[in-house]
């Protein structure tokens, strides 16, 4: 009886202590398990708001590099407007005359809303050149200027028709900022900003054959050396005379001087 009464008190006491270490194991096997599982959701959702972040920012990304591409097709696709109208508008027309130096014409007009300067370029810069080789326009303003070219003689007795030359003349313009003294540093100082206007193409006339191509400029260099002539006369005094040592004449003061002296005479013949 005795041994039977300590075996069921040890069973007491186990069982005593099974009901109390249950609960604290098994809450502490769900706290775990919960802490764990938000640690997973944490963990989760970091990675989520991770993965959308760079998404986000590779969409973004993806957006200007798909939008920089776009400009730049559209840019392929429309080219930059011209600031310039030429007259021929791309080619040089220029008298057949082998062994001499020629001339050619070319009318420049600034169709643009501001003051844009350009500038004459060639592949022969020792046997072409051109008058004026650059200058500034006001929005509207026009200027003729004369191209020169040395012709090679013919090989095999070439027609001018035939006649084919390699140099290239081009035309380039830049936007500035109202009226100024025309500088070739302009374009160096602004390289990004120069527009490629023309790419003008050598014609040869044959100067035996009347055509409205060479009548055409026959009037042009006319209008070139007449704007030339023009533009090395001083300008005109519209002031007051200034003679000798700063005496400055007065028109009206001299126009009485010379009614009283006609008075004068008129009275002496009187008499």
């Amino acid at each position: 009886m005795a041994m039977a009464d300590a075996r069921s008190s040890s069973e007491g006491r186990r069982g005593v202590w099974g009901l109390c270490r249950m609960p604290f194991w098994s809450s502490g096997g769900r706290a775990m398990s919960s802490s764990q599982s938000s640690i997973h959701h944490a963990s989760r959702n970091s990675m989520g708001q991770s993965g959308r972040v760079d998404g986000q920012a590779g969409q973004r990304r993806g957006s200007a590099s798909s939008g920089s591409s776009v400009s730049s097709v559209a840019r392929a696709l429309f080219p930059t407007r011209r600031r310039l109208k030429l007259d021929p508008a791309s080619k040089l027309y220029f008298p057949y005359e082998p062994g001499k130096q020629v001339r050619s014409a070319v009318r420049i007009k600034n169709t643009s809303k501001s003051h844009v300067a350009f500038k004459f370029q060639t592949t022969a810069p020792k046997s072409c050149f051109m008058r004026p080789p650059g200058a500034v326009l006001s929005p509207g303003e026009s200027i003729i200027a004369t191209v020169f070219k040395f012709v090679e003689q013919p090989e095999n007795n070439e027609k001018p028709q035939d006649q084919k030359s390699k140099v290239k003349f081009k035309i380039v313009s830049l936007k500035v900022k109202g009226p100024m003294e025309y500088i070739p540093e302009l374009f160096d100082e602004q390289k990004d900003q120069v527009a490629v206007e023309q790419i003008l193409r050598v014609v040869f006339l044959d100067i035996s054959r009347p055509s409205p191509h060479m009548d055409k400029l026959i009037r042009q260099l006319a209008d070139a050396e007449a704007a030339l002539e023009a533009r090395k006369k001083p300008p005109e005094d519209t002031g007051p005379r200034i003679v000798g040592e700063g005496l400055v004449i007065d028109e009206w003061k001299e126009r009485r001087e010379r009614y009283l002296a006609r008075q004068q005479v008129e009275v002496v013949d009187s008499v």
